[in-house]
This record gives structure tokens, sequence and C-alpha cells, in this order.
């Protein structure tokens, strides 16, 4: 069956209620009934409100996707009741969550220098322009080799 390309207030709705539970859109979209995954992001990209929109069903559906993550690891919720499978689980779905949105899961590394000791920069490229020059001169003057 193929792909609608219409867009419709109850596709839209049903897309972005399923992707704000945690729902991967492209398990969403892959649905005979549902529309095309590059005409969905056409539709995103052409309408403001539905990017908006989209963006929120999919932050609330990261935070769905976290809350699964936390009761698994606790034994509860889709826990499998195997711990090494749970721990995969929870490791596999926080690696794509550091993907997914990094600025919200992902490592935060942040170089930054306190009173006691802050960050400083050298600029020494005065001197590094006059080593620079000595050298390419050492490499433009003739040399005497000793005869072997």
């Amino acid at each position: 069956m193929p792909h609608p390309s219409r867009k419709t207030p109850e596709l839209v709705t049903e897309v972005l209620e399923r992707v704000s539970t945690g729902e991967p859109l492209a398990v969403v979209l892959r649905e005979p009934d549902k529309v095309h995954y590059t005409a969905w992001y056409e539709w995103v990209r052409s309408d403001e409100s539905l990017a908006l929109a989209y963006a929120r069903a999919r932050a609330a559906g990261l935070d769905q996707i976290v809350q699964r993550l936390r009761e698994t690891a606790r034994g509860g919720g889709e826990s499998t009741g195997d711990v090494q499978r749970d721990k995969l689980i929870v490791e596999t779905d926080l690696k794509l969550l550091k993907c997914w949105d990094p600025k919200r899961y992902g490592d935060r590394v942040v170089a930054a220098g306190d009173p006691e000791a802050p960050i400083v920069v050298q600029n020494d490229s005065a001197a590094l322009a006059q080593e620079l020059v000595g050298l390419l001169r050492d490499l433009s003057v003739p040399r005497d080799e000793p005869d072997e």
C-alpha cells in the first residue's frame, strides 16, 4: 500500500503523540498508512508551527525513554529480569540519547579556569616568527660538507 502524501490534522496529531511517548519516528512512519519520512521532514521544514510541535514532541519522547530506562535499571518497567541484558538495554539507549540530544544527555566537557588557577593563553607569535626565520636562514645557507 503506498504512503499517503496529504498532510491531515489527524495524521500529524497521531505522529506527534506517538513520538512524544518515546516511539521513534522511523517506527511510526514505517507503517503503511503513514507518510513517507521524506514527506514528513519536508512538512516540518516548511511549517514553523509543525517544526516547533515536532521538536517538543521529540523532547518529551526522549524524556519518556529516560524514565523507562530508570525503571528498567531498577528491575521494573521493561526489565527482562536478566541483569546483564537490562544493563545492555540501558547502556545502548543512553548512548543513543547522547547522540539524539547531546546538549541534554551528552557528556559535557568544559575548559574553564577558576580564580586560583585561571586559564592563560600565551601569544608568543613574535618569538615564534623569529625562530622560524632563523631556521629558514639555516636551511638556505650553503654549507661546506667535509669530504669523506
